[in-house]
């Protein structure tokens, strides 16, 4: 395994200060290493990969030193925009160096999410012509790694990767751990929204522990899987998933379970639904400023004022909530159900330690809903 620390080191030492990124579970250790080591005008957890594409072009062209970016490979896609039309050799040759999580390694037993992206990996390395390496998990052989992919970059004023396997980053634990302040955690909340549902209510959850908690309450309760759509892959996106079933479906209520992360992460969409303002759809956004299903690192959700952006887009009914019976009020509020509703709900960080997975495939999920929304 590689000490944190050490693959840190060796970026300083090759001139490379300045690391913006999206966290991923395989980079975990790394990111929270980077998180208490760099200052923090040093280190930027971007909304997106694209983002942090950018990020780097606009540090390189301030400074002339060659940043760094992280995800996990799902983001990728996110990233090959600003890589091919502003990063690439034939546009601004902005030098930088990658550092990817291999989820989904093919023979690496995986979620379904990310079989797919897994197996596309390196190809989408390859047809964007960016020569990469998969790290090795001996320190011994880091240095010479890092000597062709410096080399590289300083020759070509282009970029290089590093595809990360699992387990490769020895264990860290984050010191600057900041408590996130909340009355209720994620899944009680998500419990309330659900228990108070009607019959024909339909849930799209976002991607992590949100949906893994929604299915497992279902279990608990009793219920049936088959009204919720649980957007295991696409982060940032369900809410649009949302917007669409409840622009077709007019009769029902559609509730949309999302995340900070994942609504800053593609923030636009909620100028769509504000525009198209579905009075059937209610958009929750369980705020807890933290990338929960990787490892805990902050977004900026506690910073900034969701529910401004909200209303500035056009939601009708905007509520912001703290407590359990801030929600039940919000959730038996005729408004709620009769206005395009955004509802920002303040709660903890984490979850159990024993939280399932959804038992049925992705294929299975979709039907059944489909069936469910006929």
């Amino acid at each position: 395994m590689i000490r944190p620390s050490y693959f840190y080191d060796l970026l300083i030492k090759n001139g490379t200060d300045f690391f913006a990124g999206v966290p991923d579970s395989l980079l975990k250790n790394f990111c929270a290493y980077v998180t208490d080591n760099a200052p923090s005008e040093k280190h930027i957890i971007s909304a997106n990969e694209g983002s942090a594409t950018a990020l780097a072009c606009g540090y390189h062209m301030a400074t002339g030193k060659i940043p760094m970016i992280y995800m996990q490979n799902s983001g990728e896609g996110n990233m090959v925009n600003p890589m091919l039309s502003l990063a690439d050799r034939d546009v601004y040759s902005i030098p930088m160096l990658i550092v990817i999580g291999w989820r989904g390694e093919p023979g690496v037993h995986d979620e379904p999410q990310h079989v797919k992206q897994g197996k596309v990996t390196c190809d989408l390395l390859d047809a964007m012509k960016i020569p990469y390496e998969v790290l090795s998990e001996n320190e011994a052989e880091l240095p010479g790694q890092f000597e062709k992919a410096y080399k590289y970059i300083k020759e070509n004023n282009a970029q290089y990767a590093f595809v990360i396997r699992k387990n490769t980053f020895d264990e860290y634990k984050l010191v600057n751990n900041i408590p996130v302040e909340g009355k209720m955690s994620r899944e009680e909340a998500i419990e309330k929204i659900m228990l108070s549902a009607d019959d024909k209510t339909a849930f799209v959850s976002t991607t992590g522990m949100a949906s893994r908690e929604l299915y497992e309450l279902r279990d608990k309760h009793n219920q049936a899987h088959d009204r919720d759509f649980l957007t295991v892959g696409g982060m940032g996106h369900c809410s649009q998933i949302a917007l669409a079933i409840a622009m077709n479906k007019a009769d029902r209520q559609v509730y949309c379970i999302d995340g900070d992360g994942a609504s800053i992460m593609q923030m636009g969409g909620m100028a769509t639904i504000g525009t198209r303002n579905p009075s059937n759809m209610v958009h929750f956004v369980m705020n807890n400023g933290a990338h929960d299903s990787v490892g805990g690192q902050p977004t900026v959700g506690r910073q900034i004022d969701l529910c401004a952006i909200a209303a500035g887009c056009g939601y009708e009914n905007v509520v912001k909530v703290e407590t359990p019976e801030e929600l039940d009020a919000v959730l038996h509020d005729d408004e709620t159900k009769s206005k395009l509703t955004f509802v920002e709900v303040l709660v903890t960080k984490g979850a159990r330690k024993d939280l399932g997975r959804p038992k049925s495939t992705p294929v299975q999920n979709k039907e059944a809903l489909m069936e469910f929304l006929k």
